[in-house]
């Protein structure tokens, strides 16, 4: 990567609560990079609101006006383009990636599950958790490949699930988790520490086997 800033896209579809921790980060120093576009595929998304208060630059690009999955990911990926963006991260972005998409930005899309993958791949995860007893449970920052959830991992927050405690209080609690292990490995990436080729993780040159494990309270 280039001595300039690393520039990243953040795709969101809702509330945005994890791309307003990569907006903290950056205001108070945490993180050097910069968010060159906030994409969106819904115009009532408050992601977007985050993005202006910010006075990050921003675009609506609703799916339903595309006639496939591949038409509506070609446009979001010339947005990317014109802006000219090292790395996107999904930040609770509602949709599933085409081949195509996966392809063009090989090795540059990142993603955040509620989870401690490979465990509990796809939806309501905290509820399988509970269901099942495990004393563990977290969120896991990983490489973005064809196969959903299934790309290599990076980091993973963890932490011990409470007895008595509700799905969603906690789905709360992991994502706390995720709002300071996102940014990490977003800086991380921007520092050069951490590099993707080949469809691998690499940190320090060395391929990552295992990924960077962190407990929370």
């Amino acid at each position: 990567m280039s001595d300039r800033r690393c520039r990243v896209a953040v795709l969101i579809s809702g509330s945005g609560s994890n791309l307003q921790s990569f907006i903290d980060c950056i205001e108070n120093g945490e993180l050097d990079l910069e968010i060159a576009v906030v994409i969106s595929n819904r115009a009532d998304a408050f992601g977007l609101e985050r993005a202006a208060r910010a006075q990050i630059p921003s675009a609506c690009i609703p799916h339903n006006e595309y006639n496939d999955r591949e038409a509506f990911d070609r446009a979001v990926a010339q947005e990317c383009d014109e802006v000219g963006v090292d790395l996107l991260i999904l930040a609770g972005f509602m949709r599933i990636l085409s081949p195509w998409f996966v392809e063009h930005f090989a090795d540059r899309i990142i993603n955040i599950h509620p989870a401690l993958l490979p465990a509990y791949p796809g939806l309501d995860t905290h509820q399988r958790v509970l269901d099942a007893g495990d004393k563990w449970h977290g969120s896991t920052v990983h490489l973005v490949t064809a196969e959903l959830d299934a790309g290599p991992r990076i980091l993973q927050g963890r932490l011990a699930t409470r007895r008595d405690e509700t799905a969603a209080e906690l789905a709360s609690r992991v994502q706390a988790v995720e709002h300071q292990i996102y940014p990490r490995a977003a800086g991380m990436f921007a520092s050069g520490d951490l590099s993707f080729h080949d469809g691998g993780v690499y940190l320090g040159g060395e391929r990552l086997l295992q990924p960077i494990t962190e407990d929370f309270e």
